[in-house]
């Protein structure tokens, strides 16, 4: 079983987006939809065109299963929209994902990782936790669709420090 993770190309967006597409199918239903389920492909494309918003992709022997959108800050990196379809869950993709984007952020010289996740959804909040993320803010916020979400900021402020050589 060969992984390879690597940042996304401007070709590639459309790879990103659809597997967004499918790993976010499943939150249409809740009684507050995820607005991924309905975003259109020009958000991430404008938003890595501009330069604020880049992606990584993971392949699983050469085939597309898990992709995460990332932004520098100041001392950390922001992550986002973490997916992996349902037929690629249960491999330790987005683990491997995130152990990638730890080690990409602290090559950065970024101290933490970032994200917010629904409060809702529990086996999310359990998978974060489970790699070193630590809950540091509870708040309310508008999604895209204008729905009101109870999230929780989430911080890994342990990134790994891997030496070469």
């Amino acid at each position: 079983m060969g992984i390879e993770i690597r940042i996304g190309n401007e070709d590639e967006i459309v790879i990103a987006h659809q597997l967004m597409k499918e790993a976010f199918e499943e939150y249409r239903y809740l009684d507050v939809p995820s607005s991924a389920v309905n975003e259109p492909i020009d958000i991430l494309r404008k938003s890595y065109l501009n330069g604020t918003e880049r992606f990584i992709l993971c392949f699983l022997d050469e085939v597309p299963v898990g992709s995460l959108r990332f932004m520098l800050q100041d001392d950390s990196i922001y992550f986002s929209r973490v997916s992996v379809p349902p037929y690629a869950r249960r491999k330790g993709i987005a683990k491997s994902m995130l152990k990638w984007l730890e080690y990409y952020a602290n090559k950065q010289g970024k101290t933490k990782a970032v994200c917010k996740v629904r409060a809702s959804l529990t086996d999310n909040v359990r998978l974060y936790e489970s790699i070193g993320y630590v809950i540091t803010k509870e708040e309310i916020v508008k999604n895209p669709n204008g729905f009101e979400v109870k999230t929780v900021i989430m911080e890994n402020s342990n990134l790994l420090v891997r030496r070469e050589g």
